[in-house]
């Protein structure tokens, strides 16, 4: 071997000798790489009917309130008993919907006044209705009158209360939910045939519609 050929291979060596640590640093990092985990974040979804407002399930009960605020007014303010027991009749399915006790057409004139497809208070089975627990203390106290995990009881305790019922026993102030209370005012209205007794009741209905939209006003307050 030559002195040049023996400079040449010198001078080889010493390049691979510089770029040997790199390399090796190179290769490191890609084996660390292929074993390190992959983490993705996943943003948590929200469903379309979570999205809607929270407030929407008061707005029902608020229109609702409102509707019966309406029919008790001109059940009050009637002028024959024609028009008082067909208003007492919606006020009373407007509260019971149609999975509750008395829904109907009780006035027997051939329509379903107050007619709707939910009630305010659950149904006898314990079917959804715009008014639920948890939209406020004064709505739970007021307007549902406390617990309905026996809706059948809730509503045999109603009707007891309206069979127990005589001018000289008031037995409505023992109900705690004051749209049962206008049910029952309701209720002896489609059983009088007089135009001043029904309007002497639409006025104590009236007392109680104002005070579950006063709860309501309350809790949305």
């Amino acid at each position: 071997m030559t002195s040049i050929d023996r400079s040449i291979r010198v001078r080889v060596i010493t390049i691979l000798a510089m770029f040997a640590p790199v390399a090796t640093a190179c290769e490191s990092r890609d084996r660390v790489a292929d074993k390190a985990p992959i983490v993705t974040a996943t943003l948590p979804s929200v469903p379309a009917d979570k999205e809607r407002s929270a407030t929407e399930p008061v707005a029902g009960l608020s229109a609702r309130l409102a509707a019966i605020d309406g029919a008790v007014r001109r059940w009050r303010g009637a002028s024959d008993l024609r028009t008082a027991h067909a208003a007492a009749e919606e006020a009373r399915n407007l509260v019971v919907g149609p999975a509750g006790p008395y829904y109907g057409d009780a006035d027997r004139d051939g329509i379903i006044t107050g007619a709707s497809n939910v009630g305010l208070l659950p149904g006898i089975a314990g079917q959804a209705a715009l008014t639920q627990w948890g939209q406020g203390a004064c709505i739970d106290r007021d307007v549902l009158g406390g617990s309905w995990r026996e809706p059948a009881r809730r509503w045999s305790v109603l009707a007891a209360a309206i069979k127990g019922w005589s001018r000289s026993n008031n037995t409505f102030p023992s109900l705690p939910s004051h749209p049962q209370r206008v049910v029952g005012w309701a209720t002896l209205t489609l059983s009088t045939e007089q135009l001043k007794t029904a309007r002497e009741y639409a006025g104590h209905a009236q007392l109680h519609v104002n005070v579950a939209r006063a709860a309501l006003a309350r809790c949305k307050g």
